[in-house]
């Protein structure tokens, strides 16, 4: 098993941060890799709530389920995930901050099986990646006028 995560200050109160983040639909705008999300399951999102991304890695496009694990608005917000062999487990935590939203964004990547397991510390490396990409994209997004 492998953890990877970040921090990022948001420009932007923690309520706005999360009811950003708790819709599915938002993804493309602001976690690196992921061209295409389609909300699965009815509103209003909640544990359980699904999601369908299709992911850009390394050039290939590949279709990801994506299952809320944990929601505590305006909290705390999961998502776990599985393709070939691979699980991955995503945590946002919020915190209000005088200058908006701290933000932790973790990510936990277990091999699930014995064949997988050389190919979880490549995955971590690239979540690494895409951990600090979207932070700063999801920084961006809230630092735009409007």
């Amino acid at each position: 098993m492998r953890q990877v995560s970040g921090t990022e200050l948001i420009p932007a109160p923690v309520e706005r941060v999360f009811d950003f983040l708790a819709d599915p639909a938002n993804l493309p705008a602001w976690q690196a890799g992921i061209v295409e999300a389609r909300v699965l399951t009815p509103a209003p999102t909640g544990i359980g709530s699904k999601a369908r991304v299709v992911r850009d890695v390394a050039g290939q496009r590949i279709t990801v389920e994506l299952r809320v694990t944990a929601y505590e608005p305006p909290s705390v917000l999961a998502l776990s995930s599985a393709y070939s062999g691979i699980g991955v487990e995503a945590r946002l935590e919020l915190a209000p901050d005088e200058a908006g939203t701290r933000l932790v964004f973790g990510m936990t990547i277990k091999a699930q099986n014995l064949f997988m397991a050389p190919v979880e510390g490549i995955v971590a490396g690239a979540a690494e990646k895409d951990v600090a990409q979207s932070l700063a994209r999801l920084r961006q997004q809230f630092a735009a006028p409007g």
